[in-house]
């Protein structure tokens, strides 16, 4: 059985996902990150400094959204990525096989701006300066408004911004898909952490293809109730697998 987990990078997620991921006991992980960007939040763990030297060689676009993720994330009280990493850490202490299902980002967004016409890159770098200043509970009410209705939000993306839409979310939900499918030829129990809008896009390839799985969306996550916090940090490295 596939099971598609629908994340937020910017929430503390990892009480929910261990619940789950014990629940179903899986064969497999799989996580929206490529080897470039596995590697990146190992060092962002292990080496901040390394890493910061080393995010000033990305795309501009690229360190704008994840500047915005850092903001959004500390105002929430976590680090941005903190689902992949308590992903990265389950397969470590349970030893299950980790996957890299995504696209390589830096390929990705040099292939985005290219295409954007100058509308799309206009409108978008005012997007992402003025969310460098949203509050945190905004962008709360945001998300619980996005998830009411995420296909008309998806929507609108793909009319405010095409080019984004087409390479960011539906190539990506073709690839990731296409990558667990062929995951799925050698692991019976596989689950997937991506982010809450790839779901339906990937859900849909699935059905069109017949193939069974089932979905837990962030809204049910954050749902969840949480652990009592035990302050307790560790250092670790895993070695991710290519699909």
């Amino acid at each position: 059985m596939i099971t598609l987990i629908g994340t937020g990078h910017v929430f503390d997620l990892e009480d929910a996902l261990q619940e789950i991921f014990q629940q179903k006991n899986p064969d497999v992980l799989c996580v929206e990150l490529d080897k470039q960007r596995y590697h990146a939040l190992m060092m962002k763990q292990q080496d901040p400094e390394k890493y910061k030297q080393s995010a000033k060689k990305l795309p501009f676009l690229y360190r704008l959204l994840a500047q915005f993720q850092e903001n959004m994330a500390k105002r929430f009280g976590v680090s941005p990525g903190e689902e992949m990493i308590a992903t990265i850490k389950y397969a470590r202490n349970y030893q299950i096989p980790l996957m890299c299902i995504d696209m390589h980002a830096q390929n990705l967004f040099s292939r985005m701006i290219k295409s954007m016409t100058i509308k799309e890159k206009t409108t978008f770098l005012f997007s992402g300066f003025a969310g460098l200043f949203v509050r945190a509970e905004k962008v709360e009410k945001q998300v619980e408004n996005i998830s009411k209705d995420l296909e008309s939000y998806l929507d609108l993306i793909g009319q405010k911004f095409p080019t984004i839409k087409k390479i960011l979310i539906d190539e990506r939900n073709m690839y990731m898909t296409n990558n667990i499918i062929k995951i799925s030829e050698n692991y019976q129990q596989i689950i997937a952490i991506v982010g809450d809008g790839h779901i339906p896009g990937m859900s849909e390839i699935l059905k069109e293809k017949e193939i069974d799985h089932e979905l837990v969306r962030l809204h049910e996550l954050q749902s969840m109730p949480k652990k009592e916090n035990d302050q307790s940090t560790a250092s670790f490295h895993v070695e991710y697998q290519q699909p």
